[in-house]
C-alpha cells in the first residue's frame, strides 16, 4: 500500500498572510484496531452494558487472611451493593472476604445473597455452618465430597464467576488460586475489580 501523508497547516495568530510550515504525518503510523484484536467492539459494548445495568450479580471472593479493618470495609461494600439492588454471590468462610461479604449482604437483604459452597454444609467447619444459619439461598455440592478442599474451591470459584456479571476480588500477589480465578473471569469477559492486600 502506498504511503499516505496528511498535511496540517499551522495558522498564524498575528493575522499575516505568510505561509507557515506544514507538518507531515504518515497515515500508516496511526494506531489501527485489528479485526482479530482480543477486545472487539462487541465485547467492549457488552462490558459497558454490564457496567450500566442497574442490578447486577456481583461475585465477591478473596483471601481468608484479612485484618478486621479490611473485613469491615468488605462488609460495608456488600451492604451498599445489595441496597442498590445487586445480588451478591460468594462462598462460605468463617473469616476473611467471603464471611464479610455474607455478613454485609445479610444486613441489607438476605434474599439478595447466594452462597455457593465448594462441597456440602456438613463438610464445613462448625463456625462456617453457624454463619450460614438463616441464609436462604445456599448451593451445596455433594458430588465434590471426595475432592480435596483446594480442588473443590477452585471449581467453586469458577462456578461463582460463571454466574456473575462482575467480579470483586481481594487477594495478595502470591495467591495462585485467586489469580487463576481472576484470569478465568478475564477470559469470560467479566467486569473485574481487584484489590491487592500487599
Amino acid at each position: 500500500m502506498a504511503e499516505e501523508n496528511m498535511n496540517i497547516q499551522l495558522n498564524s495568530d498575528n493575522g499575516s498572510n505568510e505561509q507557515q510550515p506544514s507538518i507531515m504525518v504518515p497515515m500508516d503510523d496511526m494506531d489501527v484496531v485489528k479485526a482479530d484484536s482480543p477486545h472487539t467492539v462487541d465485547e467492549l459494548a457488552q462490558e459497558l452494558a454490564t457496567i450500566r445495568q442497574s442490578a447486577k450479580k456481583i461475585a465477591i471472593i478473596g483471601s481468608r487472611n484479612l485484618p478486621i479493618t479490611h473485613q469491615q470495609m468488605i462488609e460495608t461494600l456488600a451492604t451498599a451493593l445489595v441496597m442498590q439492588g445487586n445480588t451478591i454471590i460468594t462462598s462460605g468462610g468463617s473469616s476473611g472476604t467471603n464471611a464479610a461479604a455474607i455478613r454485609g449482604a445479610m444486613k441489607a437483604n438476605p434474599d439478595k445473597l447466594r452462597v455457593i459452597l465448594p462441597q456440602t454444609i456438613g463438610q464445613q467447619p462448625s463456625d462456617v455452618q453457624d454463619q450460614l444459619i438463616g441464609v436462604p439461598n445456599i448451593v451445596e455440592h455433594a458430588d465434590r465430597a471426595m475432592m480435596t478442599l483446594a480442588d473443590a474451591s477452585r471449581v467453586c470459584n469458577r462456578e461463582i464467576i460463571d454466574e456473575c456479571n462482575q467480579l470483586i476480588c481481594f487477594l495478595s500477589h502470591t495467591s495462585k488460586t485467586l489469580h487463576n480465578a481472576v484470569q478465568y473471569a478475564e477470559e469470560g469477559h467479566k467486569v473485574i475489580t481487584v484489590f491487592y492486600l500487599d
